[in-house]
């Protein structure tokens, strides 16, 4: 017979992910906008395992819909979705940290790669979310400019992602 024990782990120390949405916000001259992209990835994290700790999503950018196609089209633009057209994040390292959790993020959006060393992700009853705030300029990229300057997007926008839990 072998001596190998059966791994069992606690419901506290295993996140069952199924489902994740960004939400990239911003304002404008004009008024706020809201772009967002919804995608079903089943992904297991075992919070005591390096091997299982981490979660990896190809984020398709032609997906995201900001409830206008114009504005949908300048946002695909804007992020040159026809030369990227995909971004990525990786969630690494998860620990509980307090009530919520503690991460290193890597998010490739263009051709930039962004490092977060210790992101805090909030945990809510149905999922577990973090917050980045950046500028356009921080990722080589221009906010647009329509209508000859009278409608400018400002060159800060948030990044919101979820990691929905079953």
């Amino acid at each position: 017979m072998g001596s190998a024990k059966p791994t069992f782990f606690n419901s506290e120390s295993v996140l069952i992910i199924h489902k994740i949405k960004i939400d990239i916000s911003g304002g404008s001259t004009v008024g706020d906008y809201n772009c967002s992209n919804t995608f079903y990835k089943r992904d297991t994290i075992i919070l005591n395992l390096k091997e299982k700790n981490k979660i990896n999503a190809e984020i398709p950018v032609i997906n995201f819909d900001c409830g206008n196609k114009l504005m949908t089209k300048d946002l695909q633009k804007t992020v040159k979705s026809k030369i990227f057209p995909n971004s990525y994040v990786s969630i690494t390292d998860i620990k509980p940290y307090n009530k919520n959790y503690k991460c290193n993020l890597t998010f490739l959006i263009t051709n930039k790669v962004l490092k977060y060393k210790d992101f805090i992700l909030y945990k809510t009853d149905n999922k577990i979310q973090g917050t980045i705030n950046l500028n356009f300029s921080d990722i080589d990229l221009h906010p647009p400019v329509k209508m000859a300057g009278l409608i400018k997007v400002k060159d800060q926008i948030v990044v919101d992602f979820s990691l929905y839990k079953n």
